[in-house]
C-alpha cells in the first residue's frame, strides 16, 4: 500500500501492518491527513478500520473528494497520473448516541480494573469495587447499567456485617466515594454508555459489497471532553477483541486495524498494573490478526514498552521551543532506523505541512532506512459534513435500528428491589399481626373485668379483627389450629 513518495514509493506492506505504528507530529503537521490515507488504503484493501474523530474533520469517508488548487497541485507534484476521488464505506458511531449509532457495554463487561480507572478510585476503593463484583457474581445478580452497580453497592454497604466474615471489611466511606464518582460520570454522559444491547465487535469487522473494508468512525469531538470515557472506552474495544478473537499467527493482511488518536489519554495517571495490561495486549494482539496505530502529538506520550512494538511510523514535525520538545525531537530521531544521508534531529523541526519522515517495516519484518517523503493526498472528502449528510449515512447502515433502542432488562436493580419491597410488606404484615394479636388480648382483659366470659369477649375480638384481610388470616389460623388443619368436614 503506498502511503507517501520520496524518490521512490515508500510502500506499507499487509503483512507487517499487524505489527502496529505511530503517527506522530505537532498539531496542523498533517497527521489527520496521513490518518485518512491510511485508513484509505486499508479499506481498499478489504481491511475494517476503526478510528477516533475528534475534531470533527474525519467524517467524510463515503463521499468523494473535490478539486481544487492546491489538491490538484499536489496531484500533479506526486505524479499520481491515475489518482481518482473516491468515497468509501463508512459506519458512523456515537458513545453519546447523538452522532451516530450508539455504543454501550455492561458494567460486568467493562469490569472492576478499567471501571475503577474511570472512576478515579484509590486502591481502598478498587478493592470495595471488586468486592462488590464478587457479591453480584456470587449471588447471581447482573450487572448491566449503573444503576445495578449503584443498587449493589448500597445492598453491600446495608448488609456488611453480614458479608464481612466472607468478603471483608467494607467501608463506608469507600461506598460513598464510589457513589459520588458515578454521579460525577453520569454529568459526563457515561450512563449512557453503560446498558443493553451491548456493542457487538463483530460488527466492526465488516466489508462491502465490493469487498472494501467498513471504516468505523467514532465521533469524539464531545467525548474528548471527557477524556477518561474516551480511553477507557478504547482500552476497553481492544480488551475484548483481545479476549474474543481467535490466534491466526501472521496473516496477509490485518483483520483490523485501529487508530487510536489522542494516544496520551491512554496512558495518562494509568496505573502501573493498567500500564501493564496494555503492554501486553499490544504485544499479544497482533497475533489476533489486529493492528494498533497510536496518533498522538508527541513521542514521548507512549511509554517505552509499548513505543518499542511499533514497527510502522510517520513522524511528522516537531517544535523545539521548550527542553520537553527538543528531548522529544532527540527521542523520535533516535527510534528511526538511521539514513546517512538526513540529520534527523534538525530535519524534524523542517518539514512542512504533508512531509513526513516515513519508516515502514519490510517484507521481512526489518524497520527500513527512514526517507523524508511526502504523504499522498485523500481520495475522500476532506472536512466535514453536513447534519443531513451523517443522517443520511446512520439510516443507509444495516446496523440501524438494532442499537439505536436501549433495552432495560431484570437486573441487579430490579431484583435488589423487588427483594426490599417484599422484606417490607412481610414486616408490615408482622407489625399488623402483633398489633392485631395485642388487641384481641387488650380487648379480652377489658371484657374479663365486666363481666364477659374469655369465650365471650375472645369471640368478640375475632369478629371484628375478621373484617380485615390481616385478621382473615389470623382467623384462619386460629380455626385451623382449633379444628386439627385445613380441609371441609362433612
Amino acid at each position: 500500500m503506498i502511503i507517501a513518495k520520496s524518490d521512490a514509493e515508500l510502500l506499507l506492506h499487509p503483512r507487517m501492518a499487524n505489527r502496529h505504528g505511530l503517527v506522530a507530529g505537532a498539531t496542523g503537521t498533517g497527521k489527520s491527513v496521513t490518518l485518512r490515507v491510511m485508513a484509505e488504503r486499508f479499506s481498499a484493501l478489504g481491511v475494517p478500520v476503526f478510528l477516533s474523530d475528534v475534531k470533527g474533520d474525519l467524517s467524510g469517508f463515503p463521499f468523494p473528494g473535490s478539486s481544487s488548487e492546491k489538491m490538484d497541485a499536489r496531484i500533479q507534484e506526486l505524479g499520481l497520473e491515475d489518482f481518482a476521488f473516491k468515497g468509501f464505506p463508512a459506519v458512523y458511531w456515537d458513545l453519546l448516541g447523538q452522532q451516530g449509532h450508539p455504543i454501550r457495554t455492561t458494567v460486568s463487561e467493562m469490569g472492576p480494573l478499567l471501571l475503577a480507572r474511570l472512576l478515579n478510585l484509590n486502591d481502598t476503593q478498587e478493592g470495595v469495587l471488586n468486592l462488590v463484583f464478587r457479591v453480584a457474581d456470587d449471588q447471581g445478580l447482573l450487572l448491566l447499567d449503573l444503576k445495578d452497580l449503584r443498587g449493589m453497592l448500597a445492598h453491600v454497604s446495608e448488609h456488611a456485617s453480614e458479608l464481612r466474615g466472607t468478603y471483608g471489611n467494607v467501608s463506608a466511606a469507600s461506598v460513598g466515594a464510589i457513589q459520588r464518582a458515578l454521579l460525577a460520570l453520569e454529568t459526563q454522559g457515561g450512563e449512557a454508555f453503560f446498558g443493553e444491547p451491548a456493542l457487538d465487535l463483530e460488527d466492526f469487522l465488516q466489508t462491502d459489497a465490493e469487498g472494501r473494508g467498513v471504516i468505523n468512525v467514532l465521533a469524539a469531538d464531545q467525548l474528548i471532553q471527557a477524556p477518561k470515557l474516551y480511553a477507557t472506552f478504547l482500552l476497553w474495544m481492544i480488551s475484548e477483541l483481545f479476549e474474543r478473537l481467535p490466534e491466526v499467527g501472521d496473516p496477509e493482511k490485518p483483520k483490523m486495524v485501529f487508530f487510536f488518536d489522542e494516544a496520551h489519554l491512554l496512558f495518562e495517571d494509568a496505573p502501573d498494573a493498567l500500564l501493564d495490561k496494555i503492554e501486553q495486549v499490544v504485544r499479544l494482539i497482533r497475533s489476533k490478526g489486529v493492528g494498533i496505530y497510536f496518533v498522538t502529538q508527541n513521542p514521548l506520550d507512549v511509554p517505552d514498552k509499548v513505543l518499542g512494538q511499533l514497527g510502522n511510523r510517520v513522524q511528522h514535525a516537531l517544535r523545539a521551543f521548550t527542553p520537553r520538545d527538543q528531548k522529544a525531537v532527540k527521542a523520535a530521531a533516535e527510534t528511526f532506523r538511521a539514513n546517512k544521508d538526513l540529520d534527523m534531529a534538525t530535519v524534524i523541526t523542517e518539514l512542512a505541512v504533508g512531509e513526513a519522515l516515513v519508516s515502514f517495516l519490510d517484507e521481512k519484518g526489518t524497520p527500513g532506512i527512514v526517507q523524508r517523503a511526502r504523504v499522498l493526498p485523500p481520495a475522500s472528502r476532506l472536512g466535514t459534513i453536513t447534519p443531513e449528510e451523517r443522517q443520511a449515512t446512520v439510516k443507509a447502515s444495516l446496523l440501524y435500528g438494532h442499537y439505536e433502542k436501549a433495552v432495560d432488562r431484570e437486573s441487579a436493580f430490579e431484583v435488589l428491589k423487588a427483594r426490599t419491597e417484599a422484606a417490607a410488606q412481610a414486616q408490615a404484615a408482622q407489625e399488623q399481626a402483633e398489633a392485631a394479636a395485642k388487641e384481641a388480648a387488650k380487648e379480652a382483659r377489658s371484657s374479663r373485668s365486666g363481666g364477659d366470659s374469655v369465650i365471650e369477649a375472645f369471640g368478640k375480638s375475632v369478629v371484628r379483627a375478621a373484617g380485615s384481610a390481616i385478621g382473615r388470616q389470623l382467623i384462619r389460623g386460629v380455626m385451623g389450629s382449633l379444628f386439627g388443619g385445613g380441609g371441609h368436614r362433612r
